[in-house]
């Protein structure tokens, strides 16, 4: 199989349409269809039926998805292990990372980098998604969640305390809420479903079953605005309340069980890249801040 039809079957088996395989690669979506079309031509069946949410593999693109898999994983690989020796400290880096810590670390790390090291431009991603480093969808990730593959290397940025906040203007209209009451007559701020794993039906280890939901987050960026600008009650952590006088610790004895941890990933085969490195220890030193 030609390497650019691989490459045009896996999009196309993502995005689920022409359309998104196209916009992933760049490229013209009469491109896709036509190179797709020429793989299933070359290889003698159907890779893909339409279905009503979108295209969907046949048994003969099931079976095909193994070998394209593996051959992108060998391409990416090579492409690696030939920049693993770049010493040049110059070029693009991606990285990934939430909206939050790209705001309170990341964003900033980069403006100290532009000063030191101006050939390095970082493509910076903020998504709750987790990329793939394994396929490059990036350089470099600043996580929640500490990864599991053993290809990879992680380090430690930051651990955090997670407490229940509100602002004096919320307190002063609403009061503060009393322990086994379980927040009634109180405005509670959450992440939508999906976002987080560490996000339960309490607060604070305070079942939160008599609180008004009042707004559901798509990232904690979201949710440390709406609780800053005083509409609810909110779990964050504590790095946050230090950054900003005007967040109060609600009940200072009691947090969330698990810690709000952050984590810094790359792929083992860029360890040694130039441009990499000073990235990577210019997030670190940011964080250690």
């Amino acid at each position: 199989m030609n390497w650019d039809d691989v490459q045009i079957f896996l999009a196309v088996y993502r995005a689920g349409t022409l359309r998104g395989a196209a916009q992933q690669l760049s490229i013209d979506q009469t491109t896709v269809g036509r190179r797709l079309t020429s793989l299933e031509r070359a290889l003698g069946s159907r890779l893909f039926l339409r279905a009503t949410g979108g295209l969907v593999l046949t048994d003969s693109g099931q079976q095909v998805l193994t070998t394209a898999e593996e051959m992108e994983r060998l391409a990416v690989s090579f492409k690696r292990r030939g920049e693993g020796a770049d010493e040049r400290v110059a070029g693009e880096v991606r990285v990934t990372t939430t909206d939050a810590l790209a705001v309170d670390f990341v964003v900033p790390a980069i403006e100290r980098l532009r000063t030191s090291h101006p050939e390095v431009r970082v493509i910076l991603s903020t998504t709750t998604r987790l990329f793939d480093l394994a396929r490059r969808e990036a350089d470099v990730a600043v996580r929640t969640l500490r990864p599991e593959q053993p290809e990879l290397i992680v380090r430690q940025l930051g651990r955090w305390e997670v407490g229940l906040y509100a602002t004096q203007r919320y307190l002063e209209q609403h009061g503060e809420p009393q322990p086994g009451e379980g927040f009634a007559g109180h405005d509670i701020a959450l992440y939508q479903r999906g976002v987080t794993g560490r996000q339960d039906d309490t607060l604070a280890g305070e079942s939160r079953r008599l609180g008004r939901v009042v707004a559901e987050l798509d990232s904690s960026l979201m949710l440390a605005t709406f609780v800053r600008a005083g509409l609810a009650l909110g779990e964050l952590p504590d790095y946050l309340a230090q950054r900003d006088p005007k967040l109060i610790r609600v009940w200072p004895e009691r947090r969330r069980a698990k810690p709000y941890e952050t984590w810094l990933v790359l792929h083992q085969d860029l360890a040694r890249t130039a441009r990499v490195r000073v990235v990577v220890e210019a997030i670190a030193e940011m964080f250690a801040h």
